[in-house]
């Protein structure tokens, strides 16, 4: 799986879906400009010592990341979307794309992408969810379609075995 951020702004966001990556074996897709650099210690200390173990790739500018990832299947996460994230199918090599927190994907990019436009559910009175949470809850469905491919699926207690 893939997680693209589109210009991110905050570190502490892009620390957290880091750690989530590392957690998955989630690539991280990093579209400049960014709010913050990567060596911030805000940065890493969201993504704890994990950090080392990222695979992250980051890229100029849109158009850079769509010349180096030319088959993509880009599933563009958005409130001005009609189907939500859990109506789609996720190949396992699915890209999950978020925008930054102050504006979301822009719509110049969303309305080449209509039919993999997707959206969180959420009360009316609220604008939108957190970025790491939202990139958590999204990928965790694609991952939960691809039977959790390459993950740890069970747990043990000391004295206990399922």
């Amino acid at each position: 799986m893939n997680i693209v951020l589109y210009e991110p702004e905050i570190p502490a966001n892009t620390g957290n879906i880091g750690r989530t990556c590392v957690a998955t074996g989630t690539t991280l897709h990093l579209i400049e400009p960014m709010g913050f650099k990567l060596d911030e210690k805000s940065v890493k200390r969201a993504g704890l010592d994990y950090w080392d173990d990222l695979d992250v790739r980051t890229y100029i500018d849109f158009e850079d990341f769509l010349n180096k990832n030319p088959n993509a299947i880009i599933f563009m996460a958005t409130t001005k979307a009609e189907n939500t994230y859990a109506d789609v199918t996720y190949p396992g090599d699915a890209y999950i794309m978020f925008g930054k927190e102050s504006a979301g994907i822009p719509e110049d990019i969303l309305i080449k992408y209509p039919e993999t436009c997707i959206r969180i559910p959420m009360n009316e009175t609220i604008r939108s969810l957190n970025l790491s949470n939202s990139a958590a809850i999204i990928l965790y469905e694609a991952l939960r379609q691809n039977a959790f491919n390459n993950m740890q699926l069970k747990g043990q207690l000391r004295d206990h075995q399922w």
